[in-house]
């Protein structure tokens, strides 16, 4: 056991400042409760670094995934010791007994009777040691993280279902109350932490009639991280208002909320979207690293042909470039990297956006304020009065804007944009839906592109594809493919096919994937392609003359980078294929 305390264990492993210790001891004098609780709950570290430093402090194992109890083993511990779950509840301090050695045991005796295990949420609580202890002669004490405590608490919660639903007297005093009590505010905490430890990009508090989730999308799909009973989520929802800057009183409206929190030792932007459901309040929350690092476009999947076409399009010195694609398919990240790209340090740039995700050096950044009607047709005017050599706009979300950016592209701007269209050549009649002739179209468009994210496979532990079946399969579906795509049958040409499949690990949680690829389709609006616009063509035609240029749709390239060995087939026809199979 290391006798030093905690702070400095942790000072000296560089994980906090002076001034983060100074903050500690005021909160602990101001709130009580351990000085590494206090850390945690102002944000400067993280509870896995905490627990680091607690298991050295107090020589106790971390309880992780894999040597969890389950439910079993907690009531058959609460039971064996006679302790009620409302006492095992009220104290954290979840309990369980260790299976017994299969080999010297009958149906009736499971259990190990000798032996309790532990993980109280205070560790150093001597009134729960000497209790347990008077109880069982041999007690091992664990350190876990809140979640994990919380998710083996519910285990002993047997009342949990019988909550109300709804509490329509509760006011705002008693919600307030509640939303800073220390469990709420270490189980909103860890929510936060854990979210941005496994990179979320938004996190999802359901509620239903006996009980609410947590879950997180992580690399684009959902992930339940926690079950809670139901009499926990007005606490829970109530601290997210609070922190957000939402009226916690108000839950028959949807509302927004956005603030600058602290998690893990870094500043974090939390956005929260709510909307009044069936069983109470459902939240969205997407948290945003102010301090992450952009992918480059190679790095996000944009290579070859479609690569030297973009790179070609930002060469121009006026037109509009647009990147389209639905929410959270890595619109803004191409779009910020296209701007470092313009930006020389000789060219005026300015965005305006909503909201601003990226700081950027040297360039003007626009935030919109729709409450007061600054939009982005108002901004956009306004920023044409500045001289700019190169504008992003956010996004065009009607006719007004869309008329103003063909107007500033015609007069010598390059405009850089998105638009919510199925695929690239998509957003040429969305153009003219919106009110835009289709001769003006064909001025001002430079040049679409269309992007979405698919999931790469985990580098640690995808391997290669033995089922010969499969194999033939798949190579059977790129090949027909390729006769209607002449750019992909040439990349086919001479580029041995490495089909890999998913296994699963500790590192990709057992998902069999690890972070995200982009895939993409792009068109430069010229020649023929251009004279298609300005006449009506359908979309058809115009996919095949662009076809002539080396376009290669979405699920094409997809295609391409499963062959590849980058991500699966199957993966790419998730994200793409019902699309695909629309148009």
């Amino acid at each position: 056991m290391d006798h030093r305390r905690i702070g400095d264990i942790l000072a000296e492993q560089g994980l906090i400042t002076a001034q983060d210790r100074a903050q500690a001891d005021a909160f602990q004098r101001e709130v009580g409760g351990l000085f590494g609780q206090a850390l945690v709950r102002l944000g400067a570290i993280s509870e896995t670094d905490l627990l680091a430093a607690l298991s050295q402090q107090l020589d106790l194992p971390v309880l992780t995934a894999a040597t969890a109890p389950d439910a079993a083993a907690c009531i058959a511990a609460s039971q064996m010791l006679d302790l009620p779950p409302s006492w095992i509840t009220q104290s954290a301090a979840p309990i369980w007994c260790l299976p017994a050695d299969p080999e010297n045991s009958d149906e009736d005796h499971l259990w190990q009777t000798d032996v309790i295990c532990a993980a109280p949420r205070n560790s150093l609580d001597p009134d729960i040691m000497e209790l347990l202890e008077s109880r069982c002669k041999n007690v091992r004490y664990f350190l876990a993280p809140n979640a994990m405590i919380d998710s083996l608490l519910s285990h002993h919660d047997r009342n949990g279902d019988k909550a109300g639903v709804d509490d329509e007297e509760a006011d705002a005093a008693r919600l307030r109350e509640m939303a800073e009590e220390a469990p709420v505010i270490d189980f909103v905490n860890t929510i936060f932490s854990q979210a941005l430890q496994e990179g979320a990009s938004d996190i999802h508090i359901e509620p239903s009639e006996h009980m609410f989730q947590v879950r997180s999308r992580i690399d684009g799909v959902l992930h339940i991280k926690s079950t809670q009973p139901r009499r926990r989520f007005d606490a829970v929802v109530s601290r997210v208002k609070l922190l957000s800057g939402m009226d916690i009183a108000e839950r028959r409206l949807p509302q927004d909320g956005r603030q600058t929190i602290r998690v893990s030792g870094e500043d974090v932007d939390l956005r929260v979207s709510s909307l009044p459901t069936s069983w109470g309040e459902g939240l969205v929350l997407r948290l945003l690293r102010k301090q992450r690092t952009l992918l480059d476009l190679s790095g996000l999947g944009l290579r070859g042909r479609a690569r030297s076409v973009l790179d070609g399009l930002l060469r121009e010195n006026h037109g509009i470039i647009l990147v389209t694609g639905p929410t959270g398919s890595g619109k803004s990240t191409t779009l910020y990297r296209a701007l470092e790209t313009v930006n020389d340090g000789i060219r005026k740039i300015i965005t305006i956006e909503d909201p601003v995700e990226y700081d950027m050096e040297g360039v003007s950044q626009i935030q919109t304020k729709a409450e007061i009607g600054y939009d982005f047709a108002r901004g956009l005017r306004a920023i044409l009065r500045q001289d700019p050599d190169v504008i992003m706009v956010g996004e065009i979300r009607d006719g007004e804007t869309a008329a103003i950016a063909a107007q500033a592209a015609l007069t010598g701007h390059l405009v850089l944009s998105t638009l919510h269209t199925n695929s690239a050549l998509a957003a040429i009649p969305r153009l003219v839906d919106l009110g835009l002739e289709p001769f003006l179209v064909a001025s001002a468009l430079l040049g679409t592109a269309a992007q979405r994210l698919v999931r790469r496979l985990c580098p640690h532990c995808a391997m290669e594809e033995t089922d010969k079946a499969r194999i033939t399969e798949q190579n059977s579906f790129i090949e027909r493919l390729a006769r209607d795509c002449p750019a992909l049958a040439q990349s086919l040409t001479g580029n041995k096919a490495r089909w890999r499949t998913t296994r699963g690990c500790d590192a990709c949680s057992n998902t069999g994937y690890l972070g995200r690829l982009a895939l993409f389709e792009i068109a430069a609006i010229d020649g023929a392609l251009a004279d298609a616009i300005s006449q009506g063509q359908p979309l058809g035609e115009m996919t095949q003359l662009a076809r002539k240029r080396g376009f290669m749709t979405l699920l094409e390239d997809g295609a391409e980078k499963a062959r590849a060995g980058e991500t699966t087939l199957q993966e790419v026809m998730r994200v793409v294929g019902a699309s695909v199979m629309a148009e």
